[in-house]
């Protein structure tokens, strides 16, 4: 699979300077957890769920969550594992490959007994998303899941990845938030080799004081809110070869509201050909909420988010692409002769690159690079929202 994958080669040729990589759940943790992109949520309940992964697949996702937890009544749990099961084994029979998935369990104890039940379509399966994550709640689970491992030999020795999710009052209070997140951080170095990602639950956040974010504003116009995300980044995102890759919160609108706000999307990128006709149907579907948030998510150290629902999902993909002055200045920051350091105009002339101040950032940019593209130098986010538009 890749990024953009589902639209034609022709078409990708005309929107890249350098088009996206391919990947497998085979590859290697550090790509795959730069891949990831916008990982789309699904409730286990979904009676055509099958249908579903391979239907969103080929419209460009590239990584599912198949959710037995809040997405779920208590009351589902059983029917909704029964259902999984026989879901996973109707997709492996069909012999395509899906995207990245992942199963967001609720107990420790539903991780040995589900890959057990699943067995051979366990192959399909990259890991297990973990809730409400803490050193306590933490431990259990992985361990859990490298048991299961281990027994699994119809894995081939192939690794069953951890994302955990950040989403417990213990990280929001103040009170404890700095110990749970020592906590959290000698528990995933512990583990460092099993972490593909950290997840943060925003929702739940808000859920502890009783808000919920209008559309609107995005989750760094909630202070409080904010103030964690800030946190969990300064402990678990360094850039420094310890940190982690943390994705960004869930979007929770895709429906017409009616607008308090005038629209935050500016006018100028949409004058061109239809654009403008694209530019109202975002607004109007609270999408330009969306794609500030995207923005903030990137400036503030995230890469990817949780979507639940698949019209998120292509707006994620379109503003994780790296654009092409962002490329020529990582580049010319790493060139081999840069080793000491120094200061140098960028290639656009519109900006100062400091050699070491922004050598992490030029890294991670061209990370991102390989896995999401670099656009071509005329290309923006709305030719390849366009682009990758259903027909």
């Amino acid at each position: 699979m890749r990024h953009f994958g589902h639209i034609a080669p022709e078409v990708r040729q005309r929107l890249f300077h350098r088009e996206p990589c391919a990947f497998t759940a085979d590859s290697p943790p550090h790509l795959l957890a730069s891949a990831l992109g916008a990982t789309l949520y699904s409730p286990a309940t979904r009676p055509r769920l099958a249908d579903d992964i391979l239907k969103q697949g080929g419209r460009g996702v590239t990584s599912m969550v198949v959710c037995l937890e809040d997405s779920i009544d208590d009351a589902e749990v059983a029917d909704a594992e029964e259902n999984l099961v026989r879901q996973f084994a109707d997709l492996a029979e069909r012999g395509v490959e899906p995207p990245l998935l992942f199963v967001r369990v609720r107990a420790a104890e539903q991780i040995p007994d589900l890959t057990r039940r699943l067995g051979p379509s366990l192959r399909l399966l990259s890991g297990f998303v973990l809730p409400k994550f803490t050193e306590e709640r933490g431990v259990p689970f992985l361990e859990a899941l490298t048991v299961a491992e281990t027994g699994a030999d119809v894995l081939d020795g192939r690794r069953l990845f951890a994302m955990p999710v950040l989403e417990s009052p213990e990280l929001l209070h103040l009170e404890s938030r700095a110990d749970t997140l020592a906590g959290i951080a000698r528990t995933v170095d512990k583990y460092r080799d099993r972490v593909l990602a950290l997840r943060l639950g925003v929702t739940d956040f808000c859920s502890a004081y009783g808000l919920r974010r209008p559309p609107d504003m995005t989750a760094y116009d909630v202070q409080i809110v904010a103030s964690v995300i800030a946190d969990v980044v300064n402990v678990l995102g360094r850039a420094d070869g310890t940190g982690f890759t943390v994705t960004g919160p869930v979007w929770e609108y895709f429906r017409v509201q009616e607008r308090m706000f005038k629209p935050q999307l500016r006018r100028s990128p949409f004058l061109e050909g239809r654009a403008e006709e694209l530019r109202q149907a975002l607004i109007e579907h609270d999408m330009d909420g969306l794609l500030r948030e995207i923005e903030l998510d990137r400036a503030n150290g995230l890469l990817g988010k949780t979507c639940i629902h698949p019209s998120h999902v292509l707006p994620v993909h379109a503003l994780s692409v790296v654009s092409h002055e962002e490329f020529s200045d990582a580049e010319d920051i790493l060139r081999p002769e840069r080793g000491g350091g120094g200061v140098l105009r960028s290639s656009y002339t519109n900006k100062m690159n400091e050699v070491k101040p922004h050598r992490a950032w030029a890294e991670r940019t061209l990370r991102r690079a390989e896995v999401f593209g670099v656009a071509k130098e005329d290309v923006g986010f709305v030719e390849l929202l366009t682009a990758g538009l259903p027909g």
